[in-house]
């Protein structure tokens, strides 16, 4: 009986000492602590501007949440990658730019609610550029300047030969000096390549009749041939370019960014593609022609695009694979259920729409 009070005091103690563990695990880690928030550059969700100031749509809201919480953080800039393992590995505290929820990520760190929701977008060279770029490399090709090149030469040529048989009995048409007689004579011979004919001027000499109904036997082919190359050149690069959803990207040279969830589809779908560094690279890759479509996150596709490449790199008008984007914090994180409380506050706010609108337009 004498052991019973000493009995009833151990239980007070382990009872508020469980009530004390429970109280730490329910709290968020020291707020006093300097936290490290990972991020890239993905404009509009988090860039730089030319202060070197971080800004954005994530970023703004990360600072409006922080504030709320009285917490402190500093930025470091990380490649997607090493955003990815720092949160991994517990390097980072938290990471916030336009990055995806995904299964694969989530097993391995923890998100919070999502703060947008969005989708893959495919941007392709606009209609009118990419036919006339394909045009334009079609000119530049060996062949074809070598086409052009004789020619040239075989105008030249015949030019000369037809001056030389009516420079004496057809003084008034290309008589004068050597030069002006040949003038008249690559006039000549360019109206009548062309079946334009003016009748300005006409061998009259048989020698002259003669290679003019040679030059337009030639002409009628290389006129043939030229409108010829132009249409192919042209059929072709509107079925190069013909791509109007992710159906037509097998059929097509593809670009992606890496470690990203459009190369993540890419690899799930077994598309074949390049994978760049950034999306810079890879709009740049697209606007040289050396791939036909890049996939990737629809908003920030169309953010750089209709700043750097408006009229040469237009999207596809509809969007796939539904992407959400939310704060990446490690495993476990304290800081998970404040933060998402905050975060569904302030994006059920008018100043949420507001910060939409002065990104995205919308």
């Amino acid at each position: 009986m004498k052991i019973r009070p000493t009995i009833y005091l151990l239980a007070i103690f382990l009872l508020l000492f469980n009530n004390i563990l429970k109280a730490q695990n329910t709290q968020p880690a020291n707020t006093e602590k300097i936290l490290l928030v990972g991020t890239k550059e993905a404009p509009p969700f988090s860039f730089k501007n030319n202060n070197g100031e971080w800004k954005g749509i994530a970023i703004e809201l990360w600072e409006n949440i922080a504030l709320e919480m009285n917490l402190k953080y500093t930025y470091t800039e990380l490649p997607l990658k090493e955003l990815l393992d720092g949160l991994t590995y517990n390097k980072l505290d938290a990471t916030v730019s336009a990055l995806t929820l995904t299964t694969e990520r989530e097993k391995l760190f923890d998100f919070t609610h999502p703060f947008y929701n969005t989708g893959l977008g495919i941007a392709v060279q606009s209609e009118k550029s990419s036919v006339w770029k394909a045009v334009l490399k079609e000119f530049l090709t060996t062949e074809f300047l070598e086409i052009i090149g004789a020619l040239i030469g075989g105008l030249i040529i015949i030019s000369i030969i037809i001056w030389l048989f009516e420079r004496k009995k057809n003084r008034a048409e290309f008589g004068g000096t050597t030069k002006e007689g040949i003038s008249s004579a690559i006039w000549w011979s360019v109206v009548t390549m062309t079946a334009v004919g003016y009748g300005d001027k006409v061998p009259k000499t048989l020698g002259g009749r003669l290679f003019s109904i040679i030059w337009m036997f030639i002409g009628i082919i290389l006129i043939s041939t030229f409108i010829a190359t132009i249409t192919s050149v042209l059929t072709v690069s509107q079925l190069e370019f013909s791509i109007k959803g992710p159906e037509d990207l097998n059929s097509n040279r593809i670009g992606t960014i890496k470690y990203t969830t459009s190369e993540i589809y890419m690899q799930s779908n077994r598309i074949v593609y390049i994978a760049y560094d950034s999306v810079e690279e890879g709009l740049e890759a697209l606007n040289n022609g050396k791939i036909n479509a890049l996939v990737y996150d629809a908003p920030l596709l169309q953010y750089i695009i209709n700043k750097e490449y408006k009229g040469e790199i237009e999207m596809i008008p509809n969007t796939f694979l539904r992407q959400d984007y939310g704060i990446a914090l490690p495993q476990g994180s304290l800081f998970r259920e404040p933060i998402n409380r905050l975060l569904l506050k302030n994006i059920h706010e008018e100043q949420w729409q507001d910060l939409l609108y002065k990104y995205l337009g919308k």
